[in-house]
């Protein structure tokens, strides 16, 4: 463990401030770590890069979803009418769709395709003309701009 860390430690913090920023590329180093420990037990890795990215693009996808999960919350307790019953609350609805119509064009389409429209990365690049990996790396700039924009 020490050798990949000492080998690809300084590399995935530059990825991880450019891709994320300095405050949660910090968080997800962290956490990256403490995940690929396990398959360090199994035996070498074929290809640490990018299992390192993956591990921490899976991370920021959660950290994003947590974030609009604890945002839809907030705009439900604070429309709450005191007596259990929730009056008609749109804030939530509202800061997505702002979210969703903030990404550039090529982002916001992947996006809406795999969010909305429940396609893979290869039924999206098949309808888009692109390939799956530059539907997911499209899906991963979506998933940091709204991120991005949520820490505002």
């Amino acid at each position: 463990m020490s050798q990949l860390y000492k080998r690809y430690s300084t590399w995935l913090r530059n990825r991880l401030v450019r891709r994320y920023g300095v405050q949660d590329a910090d968080d997800l180093f962290q956490e990256t770590w403490l995940r690929i420990a396990p398959y360090q037990a199994i035996g070498e890795i074929r290809h640490p890069q990018a299992l390192l990215m993956r591990i921490a693009s899976n991370l920021a996808a959660d950290r994003m979803a947590r974030r609009v999960h604890r945002s839809r919350h907030a705009a439900e307790v604070s429309q709450s009418d005191g007596w259990g019953c929730e009056m008609p609350h749109q804030a939530a609805e509202v800061l997505a769709k702002q979210l969703v119509l903030g990404l550039p064009e090529p982002l916001r389409d992947v996006f809406v395709l795999s969010r909305f429209g429940g396609l893979t990365n290869s039924q999206i690049g098949e309808q888009l003309g692109i390939s799956p990996k530059t539907v997911e790396w499209r899906m991963t700039k979506a998933l940091a701009h709204c991120a991005a924009q949520l820490r505002r």
